[in-house]
């Protein structure tokens, strides 16, 4: 248990902790190791100190360190993944329900990255990587960092106000901290040091007391903007929109916040990496948009691997073409009452091109069971503008029962309703998955009809018969350099609900993970049999004609040690491919030279030998960042795909924070800001964009 002190005047906030408030703080300081060794002693000091006033909760933080020379801080820029430096984070359960927390991280510089762990659940990364947090949250909070002789020091204040705290007398927060030491590849934390728990397991977080006699914490922003465009499509005359809009946030209560949004604007949003299509299914491509990333993880509906029966993608963005389709407002709902996890979401958008009028309702309500399990529902209602498609209704019941804290039984039934009413519109499944050191296991049976149309989801397949089941052995040999070992193996049966074939797989890998935080992930085999419906197109005018088809592939990967300013990967994945030959060669790099700078790589090469034809398809981008402090910074994202006739894309953007949550964005971006999910690799429209973008946050 840790225990804040009051103090009547916020201590100094300049990263080091010289101001002698920090002193009459109790110390904590007993962290253990989840990697590599689970359970043993931090192999450096860790020491925290908590503060607060009325309005705030204050950390003073000093990660020691043998070697001050080796820590690793390269990255300024305000919310970006800070894997590949030193790092500390602070979990805070506010509401103390042992399954939600807000999370701030810092580096050695001061960088900010926020986010919030729902249902002990934090994001998925790239290739499928667990994430400590979803980072769609941004709240407003400051921070100092220092490197010192002997380690480095942070200071960090957190607002009541931030996290929407408006309990005044005995306090209980749920409360961790996590440590991470690049150059060792080494996680310390205060609790959940488990290797299965880490720090997304709240339930497993200590506690903070001591808070008492603080004034209200109700959030409260008001956020307008306003923005300037020149805007041309391909073909299009120019468009020169002067335009606005307003987000407010408000807490209703302590653990229930109001969103209201109205005639949003996306335009300061990442851009997506392109990407060429080799499947005959769908790309999933993660939602960036703050509105729909803020409290996400309410609204997830997993019905099996990364199909989603609400995908917020679906709305506001034409799922084929990548074009924006105008918001004119929505509001959103979420957090707690009444023992009852509650997510409502409403947004309208407006006629564009081809996309009609639409509406969309969303309620979802989670409750709480014994442990980590919970029993939920979630309904969704589309109205559309389009005569031969006026609405979609789409209902579902999922449940988690959690066992001995390992053993998981996830089952789920949902179904749709679509003008005419079609049957075999359902979609039912269950799993039972469990986790440990040594063993990951899971095995998955799930029906999906020919008519389940979840239009504002993100189904991969349908008529579908599946069966599935994986698992991956893990040991930890004393072998120089290497810190665990995998050997997983996977199985995927999918006839069509007619027992006809559609899709088999089944997959041998071999992994490697070294203690510099690279790694080796090999298929040593993935063999695949496919039924194509439709012809697939592929490239042009070659598609690949309808039939069963049966071939193999291999994958041999390699990441370098990630404690370097320098990081490469290698990719290579060759075999059969649908009656014919594909090879996939995939080389990237990163390169930091210093706290201000970053370039990233990368180039695809996919070579095609089919019987319709030889061809090429080439893919490469190059993202750099210059920071001139930690509030301005400008990025730049340049892309070439040789699929299109237009093969170079471009995005550059000028970010000024010139106060907490207010920003000034200056950008320019030529091709396609946002990635068709469509399965064929269709050409999207090109567009030529300037924009300027204000910002401005404030509490009436």
């Amino acid at each position: 248990m840790a225990e804040a002190v009051p103090v009547d005047h916020a201590p100094k906030l300049d990263g080091t902790l010289n101001d002698p408030l920090w002193q009459s703080a109790k110390l904590i300081a007993d962290f253990r190791q989840r990697e590599p060794h689970e359970g043993e002693g931090a192999t450096e000091k860790t020491e925290v100190r908590i503060l607060y006033t009325r309005t705030a909760v204050y950390f003073g933080i000093h990660c020691y360190d043998s070697d001050p020379s080796r820590i690793v801080a390269t990255e300024l820029r305000r919310d970006a993944n800070q894997d590949l430096d030193d790092h500390f984070e602070i979990l805070i359960d506010q509401a103390h329900d042992r399954r939600d927390a807000y999370v701030f991280e810092i580096n050695p510089l001061g960088t900010q990255n926020d986010g919030l762990i729902v249902e002990e659940y934090g994001a998925r990364g790239t290739g499928g990587r667990q994430l400590d947090f979803d980072s769609g949250w941004d709240g407003v909070w400051t921070s100092e960092a220092l490197i010192t002789s002997d380690g480095w020091t942070a200071t960090v204040e957190v607002p009541f106000s931030t996290l929407n705290f408006t309990q005044s007398k005995d306090i209980v927060w749920g409360l961790n901290f996590k440590r991470f030491i690049r150059r060792k590849n080494e996680e310390d934390l205060w609790g959940a040091y488990l290797r299965t728990f880490g720090i997304t397991k709240v339930s497993q977080a200590g506690e903070l007391r001591g808070i008492t006699g603080i004034g209200s914490g109700r959030l409260f922003v008001v956020k307008p903007y306003g923005l300037a465009t020149y805007d041309k499509l391909t073909g299009g005359k120019a468009k020169f929109p002067l335009t606005g809009g307003l987000d407010i946030k408000y807490g209703l209560r302590s653990n229930l916040i109001l969103n209201l949004t109205g005639n949003t604007d996306f335009a300061d949003v990442d851009v997506d990496l392109q990407q060429f299509n080799l499947t005959p299914f769908k790309i999933f491509i993660p939602e960036k948009r703050q509105f729909f990333l803020e409290n996400a993880g309410i609204f997830s509906f997993d019905i099996g691997d990364r199909d989603q029966l609400f995908f917020t993608r679906q709305i506001g963005i034409d799922s084929v073409t990548g074009q924006q389709v105008p918001i004119n407002g929505g509001a959103k709902l979420t957090g707690s009452l009444a023992g009852f996890q509650l997510g409502v979401l409403e947004v309208e958008t407006r006629p564009s091109g081809s996309n009609p009028y639409g509406n969309y309702a969303v309620v979802r309500v989670k409750r709480s069971l014994f442990g980590d399990s919970y029993i939920g529902v979630m309904g969704i209602d589309k109205r559309s503008g389009n005569l031969q498609d006026p609405f979609n209704k789409i209902g579902g019941v999922d449940t988690r029962l959690v066992f001995f804290r390992n053993l998981f039984f996830d089952a789920h039934a949902a179904g749709t309703r679509s003008p005419g009413n079609p049957s075999g519109n359902s979609d039912v499944g269950a799993s039972l998955t469990y986790n440990s050191n040594w063993l990951d296991g899971i095995v998955e049976r799930r029906k999906i009809g020919p008519n389940f149309n979840s239009e504002v989801g993100f189904i991969q397949r349908t008529d579908s018969n599946e069966t599935y089941a994986d698992l991956n052995f893990k040991a930890r040999p004393e072998l120089r350099g290497i810190r665990e070992l995998q050997f997983e193996g996977f199985i995927l049966h999918a006839p069509d609900t007619h027992n006809a074939v559609s899709t088999q797989e089944w997959q041998n890998t071999f992994r490697a993970d070294f203690n510099n935080g690279g790694y080796t992930d090999n298929d040593i085999a993935d063999v695949f049999t496919q039924r194509i419906v439709t012809p697939l197109q592929i490239y042009q005018n070659i598609a690949i004609p309808p039939g069963v088809y049966h071939f193999a592939r291999h994958q041999l990967t390699f990441y370098s040690a990630q404690d370097r300013r320098f990081t490469y990967n290698i990719y290579e994945r060759f075999g059969g491919y649908y009656g014919g030959r594909l090879n996939e060669l995939r080389m990237g790099a990163s390169y930091r030279p210093n706290p201000k700078l970053s370039f990233t790589a990368s180039q695809t090469w996919n070579k095609f030998r089919l019987p319709m034809g030889n061809f090429s398809i080439d893919l490469a981008s190059l993202q750099a960042s210059y920071s001139f402090s930690r509030l301005l910074t400008f990025s730049s994202v340049i892309q070439m795909d040789t699929a299109n006739t237009q093969a170079v894309s471009a995005n550059l953007r000028l970010r000024y924070n010139y106060r907490p949550d207010s920003d000034l964005y200056i950008i320019y971006n030529v091709g396609t800001q946002f990635a068709s999910l469509a399965a064929a690799n269709l050409q999207q429209v090109r567009e030529t964009r300037f924009a300027v973008k204000y910002t401005y946050s404030f509490n009436p």
